[in-house]
C-alpha cells in the first residue's frame, strides 16, 4: 500500500519507479506483508508457534519454510478447513520533528494514530497440490482498500536419486513473495512498520514493482538442501490495476528475469541457510516502446536460527544488495544528471525471543549509492541538497505475543502481538544536518512506532 508526501506525488507522476529510487520515500515501501495467519493453524492443527519463530509471522521455522514450499497444502488430515483469516494492525507513531506536509489526506504531520491496516485473506489449501496467499487490505491512512500481495502456488515431491524435490509453480504480484527465507526484501525485518515516516531510497527488488506486476516462477528444494528458483514479471495494465484498487505507477517491463539460489541446513535446534538473489529488468515509465529504465539487482544473503528447545530462540539475519542502474528515460527527460549509476543496500538484525512470547530484535541499516543532483534533488524532509541516497540507521523493537501456542487463548482461531520500535539516523539522503537542504537532520526522522497486530 503506498502513501505519498508533496515530492512522492510530484514524483509518482513520473513513474512509481523513479520514486522508489528517488532520494527518499515513506516507509509504506519498507512495510512488511504479514504471514502470520490461523487459517494456517486450523488446516494443520498446529500451533502458530511451530512454524514462526516468536509464534508470530513472518519469521519462518524449517517447518514453517517447508509448509510453504508445499505451497500451503499440509493439513492435519481432519476434513476441509476454510481458508480465510483476517487481519487489523493499528500503529501510532510520532517522528522527532513535524514533517513539512502530512503525508496523506487523511493524516497529520507528525503524531498520527491509524488503523494501519484492516485485511482479508484467502489463505491455505484449496485442492490437494494447490494453495494460496491473498490479501486485500484497507489503508486507514489513505482510506483506500486494493488488492495487497497474491501468490497462488502449485506444487508436489517427487524421488530423485532417492532423494525428496519438492517441486512447485508460484504465481504472484510481487518478486521475492515466493521466497521461502526472511532475508529477501518481501519478508524481511521489520516486519511491521509505520508508513507515515521518512524511509531511504531502495532498489527495484525492495518493493518498487509489488502489487503492479504479475509472475509466474518454477522452484524447486532438493534433498531438503538445495534450493533454485527462475521465474519472470509482466506489468498489469492501467485498467487492471484500476480495477484492483491501484494507481498505474510503474509502466511497463521490458523481458525480465527473477532468481534465486540457497543453501539450506535444519540441524533439529538449529537452522542455517546462505544464498544469492537477483532481479534484472527494464522499465518503460510512460509505457511508451523504446528506451527504458534498466535495473540489474544482485544480493547475497545468509540466516542462522538457535531454536533450541523452544524456550530460547535466537536468530540473526544479513542481505546485501548491489544494483546497478541505466537511467536512458529519466536521463532524456531531465530527471536524472547521469545516465548511470548504483545503488547498495546492507542490512543486518538479529532477534531473541524468550518463551515463545517475549521478543527484541536489533538491526543495522545502510544505503549508499551514486550521487546525481537531479535524482536526488532537494526538497523538504524527502530530498537531498548533496545529490545523495547514503543512509545510515539503526532499530531497535521489543514486542509481546502473548498467544500463538498450544495452550494460548483462542488457539487457533486468534493470534496478537504487541510491540513498540524506534528508529533513529545517523545520516540520512548523504548529510547528517541539513541533508534536504531546508534546515531538517537526520535525527529529526527518529520515530517512535507503536502497533498492535491482530489476526483470526
Amino acid at each position: 500500500m503506498q502513501v505519498f508526501t508533496s515530492l512522492a506525488r510530484a514524483l509518482a507522476r513520473r513513474g512509481r519507479l523513479l520514486r522508489w529510487l528517488a532520494a527518499g520515500t515513506i516507509a509504506a515501501a519498507v512495510a512488511q506483508p504479514a504471514l502470520a495467519l490461523p487459517s494456517f493453524a486450523r488446516q494443520t492443527g498446529m500451533e502458530c508457534a511451530a512454524c514462526h519463530v516468536g509464534a508470530y509471522g513472518p519469521q519462518l521455522t524449517p517447518a514453517g519454510i517447508r509448509f510453504k514450499l508445499s505451497g500451503y497444502t499440509d493439513s492435519d488430515g481432519q476434513g476441509s478447513k476454510i481458508p480465510l483469516s483476517a487481519m487489523l494492525v493499528g500503529g501510532f507513531d510520532r517522528t522527532a520533528k513535524d514533517l513539512t506536509d502530512p503525508p496523506t489526506e487523511h493524516t497529520k504531520t507528525n503524531s498520527n494514530a491509524v488503523a494501519q491496516e484492516v485485511s482479508v485473506f484467502l489463505a491455505g489449501r484449496l485442492a490437494d497440490k494447490l494453495g494460496a496467499f491473498v490479501q486485500t487490505t484497507y489503508a486507514g491512512a489513505e482510506r483506500k482498500t486494493a488488492i495487497d500481495n497474491a501468490e497462488l502456488r502449485a506444487a508436489d515431491t517427487f524421488s530423485v536419486g532417492g532423494k525428496d524435490l519438492i517441486a512447485g509453480l508460484s504465481l504472484n504480484n510481487n518478486p521475492t513473495l515466493s521466497d521461502p527465507f526472511n532475508t529477501a526484501p518481501a519478508w524481511r525485518f521489520p516486519y511491521m512498520a509505520t508508513e507515515l515516516a521518512p524511509a531511504p531510497a531502495s532498489p527495484l527488488i525492495a518493493g518498487g514493482l509489488g502489487q503492479h506486476v504479475l509472475g509466474v516462477s518454477a522452484y524447486g528444494m532438493y534433498d531438503n538442501h538445495y534450493y533454485a528458483e527462475l521465474g519472470t514479471y509482466k506489468a498489469l495494465s492501467a485498467s487492471t490495476l484500476d480495477k484492483l484498487g491501484l494507481q498505474d505507477e510503474v509502466g511497463r517491463l521490458t523481458p525480465n528475469a527473477y532468481w534465486r539460489l540457497a543453501y539450506f541446513g535444519d540441524l533439529k535446534k538449529q537452522a542455517y541457510h546462505v544464498g544469492l538473489f537477483g532481479l534484472n529488468a527494464g522499465v518503460q515509465p510512460d509505457r511508451v516502446q523504446g528506451p527504458a529504465n534498466r535495473y540489474n539487482d544482485i544480493g547475497v544473503d545468509a540466516s542462522y536460527q538457535f531454536l533450541g528447545t523452544r524456550e530460547h530462540i535466537g536468530t540473526v539475519y544479513a542481505s546485501y544488495i548491489h544494483e546497478k542502474q541505466k537511467r536512458d528515460v529519466a536521463y532524456a527527460n531531465g530527471e536524472a544528471e547521469n545516465q548511470s549509476g548504483t545503488l547498495k543496500e546492507m542490512q543486518l538484525n538479529a532477534s531473541y525471543y524468550y518463551d515463545q512470547t517475549w521478543g527484541l530484535t536489533a538491526s543495522t541499516f545502510r544505503t549508499k549509492g551514486s550521487s546525481d543532483a537531479l535524482l536526488y534533488a532537494p526538497a523538504p524532509d524527502m530530498g537531498s541538497a548533496t545529490g545523495s541516497p547514503n543512509t545510515t540507521g539503526y532499530m531497535l523493537q521489543a514486542d509481546w505475543t502473548p498467544w500463538g501456542k498450544e495452550s494460548s487463548w483462542g488457539s487457533p482461531w486468534a493470534n496478537l502481538r504487541l510491540g513498540a520500535q524506534y528508529t533513529w539516523y545517523t545520516r540520512f539522503n548523504g548529510e547528517s544536518n541539513n541533508y534536504d537542504g531546508y534546515g531538517r537532520n537526520a535525527r529529526d526522522n527518529n520515530t517512535l512506532y507503536l502497533f498492535a497486530w491482530t489476526s483470526f
